[in-house]
């Protein structure tokens, strides 16, 4: 039994005896006449598949009672060589097989027959459908037009949402997810080990941006996870900046919040550089507080708590660090300065898929922990963030190997400067 198909038996035992589940992967969006927005396969999907293909469909089907035939079928787009010569090869039912490890195979066109033949023949009570949405109003997805195709043609027949059901499973990483998510991290320590070679007084953002995007594919990416976002001077202030326009100037930071795709799962780190190679006085004080409530969240970790105790624990660190320098005169004040969660959980998703955001932590969740100060008035915006794999008795920090201390950002950034 490969990942896959335990994840698929997980899955079939949380929906219910005599119904089925239908993902699709999707298929490309259109952006101009002729042009087609990048792919990204729907995320269950290729979590219990293990592909990112177009036009493509799992159905799992439990039975009523036990003993009773089930379903695990795979449909995928059928070779076309004219079509290939254009657009590349597609996956074969023996790659697919490989890869999925599912048996049964078969042909997308004969999708719509399988389901008329399991609704008519099996009985099927309830059909599943990823009908995730984050807000009214918002567009549907593609497997949410599905599932109202589904509804119109088959009346009478509830469909339920899939959603947290697999987004329940998703917030417990087994070992290929976590071996992912290492090297997507390994990744992005070169890529910012680049920046800080590069750094200097007049650079632009995106020049920034495009030393750490070139570093990460010349080592095997997807690409990045996200975004990526170079923030200098009062720039890092702004929690999604992406312009990545302005010059970094000397006697400012340069906040990049990035990460690195490896084999669909993502790392999601940010540091903190003084664009001139040397942190101010004033720049180190605040950044120790930043990383004193990285390392005090990282310490706090564990099974069982949630990621409210752990901002919990953030903001205390950072309101007593700013008492201390009497930034601010109570704790309630911190919010002036500090206005985001300190974590959320990671994956095939940057904010992977929870059933639940404040859901007691359990091993082999993997989460983010990212404190930040944002002080506009001296344009200082500095925030750390590392990526955790919760353990049994606590966590280990993934990104432990990606400096944060400033005497080390320094000396790595003189060394850079003096092989130039």
């Amino acid at each position: 039994m490969n990942q896959y198909e335990a994840r698929r038996r997980a899955l079939l035992e949380k929906i219910e005896p005599g119904s089925m589940a239908l993902i699709y992967s999707g298929e490309t969006e259109p952006c101009s006449l002729d042009e087609g927005y990048h792919f990204e396969a729907n995320r269950h999907f290729f979590y219990l598949t293990g592909i990112r293909r177009e036009n493509m469909a799992l159905v799992l089907m439990r039975p009523l009672e036990e003993g009773m035939p089930e379903h695990i079928t795979l449909f995928i787009e059928e070779p076309q060589p004219l079509a290939e010569r254009w657009t590349g090869k597609r996956m074969t039912i023996e790659e697919a097989k490989e890869v999925s490890g599912i048996k049964d195979v078969r042909y997308i066109d004969n999708l719509n027959g399988f389901i008329g033949r399991l609704m008519t023949r099996e009985g099927l009570c309830a059909a599943y459908f990823d009908c995730y949405k984050d807000a009214a109003g918002n567009p549907d997805s593609y497997n949410m037009r599905k599932a109202k195709a589904f509804a119109g043609d088959w009346f009478g027949v509830p469909v339920k949402n899939l959603h947290p059901l697999v987004s329940a499973l998703r917030m417990v990483k087994d070992e290929t997810e976590v071996a992912a998510i290492r090297e997507a991290i390994a990744m992005t320590d070169k890529g910012l080990r680049r920046v800080l070679a590069t750094l200097e007084p007049g650079k632009m953002e995106y020049q920034m941006q495009a030393e750490f995007e070139y570093a990460i594919k010349m080592e095997g990416a997807d690409g990045p996870a996200f975004a990526t976002i170079a923030g200098s001077g009062i720039n890092g202030c702004m929690m999604h900046y992406g312009t990545n326009h302005c010059r970094c100037e000397d006697g400012t930071l340069l906040l990049l919040d990035l990460g690195a795709k490896a084999n669909g799962y993502c790392a999601d780190i940010t540091r903190t550089y003084p664009v001139s190679g040397k942190f101010t006085a004033r720049q180190r004080e605040i950044y120790g507080i930043v990383l004193a409530a990285n390392r005090a969240v990282a310490a706090a970790a564990r099974p069982g708590v949630t990621t409210r105790d752990l901002n919990d624990v953030c903001k205390k660190v950072l309101a007593e660090g700013l008492m201390a320098i009497g930034k601010i005169e109570k704790p309630e004040q911190i919010d002036t300065y500090y206005m985001h969660g300190v974590s959320h959980h990671l994956g095939i998703d940057v904010h992977d898929a929870t059933n639940h955001d404040l859901a007691p932590l359990k091993p082999g969740a993997v989460i983010t922990d990212e404190p930040g100060l944002y002080i506009d008035e001296e344009c200082i915006g500095i925030r750390i963030e590392d990526d955790l794999l919760i353990t049994e008795d606590g966590c280990v920090v993934l990104s432990e190997a990606v400096v944060r201390e400033p005497d080390e950002i320094e000396a790595i950034m003189a060394e850079g400067r003096k092989s130039e």
